[in-house]
């Protein structure tokens, strides 16, 4: 979320046309229309953050700024070119990162929460814990994960009296400790 993302088309002969259709989970379908002829591109259905860009001696691509989760979905590119018709197919995946907080609750035990990932951040504890992770979805596509830490060891967590807690996820990984 909040990154460029480049789709290119493979570079074959000389482009005549070529068209990028997209069918994001969220609105409607938009589709990019250049023709070499006329050197114009038409736009249909498309936001601002969605445009073609050419550069000398690289293959053409679709650049999306400032990705967001109504951008996710599939993205066809259709070349015509003097060496004959070209399909590219991508699927666009999101990634959020989840925003992490360590806490105590009202019994003073650490609880570990990721808010609103995707996909679901994966939560550990050091010490180990037996505790298990709760999930709850969001409209938006997003995953919080909470965990409450369960001492396995009793004389380990005195011993130490300090509880790390990490959050692994795609878009990055994430500790805290608390006493």
């Amino acid at each position: 979320v909040g990154d460029s993302s480049v789709l290119t088309c493979p570079l074959k002969g000389n482009i005549t046309m070529l068209k990028w259709t997209t069918g994001p989970k969220a609105g409607g379908p938009c589709s990019l229309v250049y023709r070499a002829d006329t050197n114009m591109t038409n736009r249909t259905n498309c936001s601002d953050n969605i445009n073609l860009t050419f550069r000398p001696g690289l293959a053409p691509a679709l650049e999306i700024r400032r990705v967001g989760l109504a951008q996710e979905g599939n993205y066809t590119c259709e070349m015509v070119s003097t060496e004959g018709n070209f399909y590219t197919m991508y699927h666009l995946t999101v990634l959020v990162p989840p925003r992490p907080s360590l806490f105590c609750d009202e019994q003073g035990s650490p609880v570990c929460e990721a808010a609103a990932g995707k996909p679901p951040a994966q939560l550990s504890w050091v010490p180990e814990s037996s505790s298990s992770a709760e999930e709850k979805g969001h409209d938006n596509g997003t995953v919080t994960v909470l965990s409450r830490f369960t001492a396995g060891n009793p004389r380990v967590t005195n011993v130490t009296n300090v509880t790390t807690c990490m959050v692994s996820h795609p878009a990055g990984n994430w500790s805290q400790s608390i006493a």
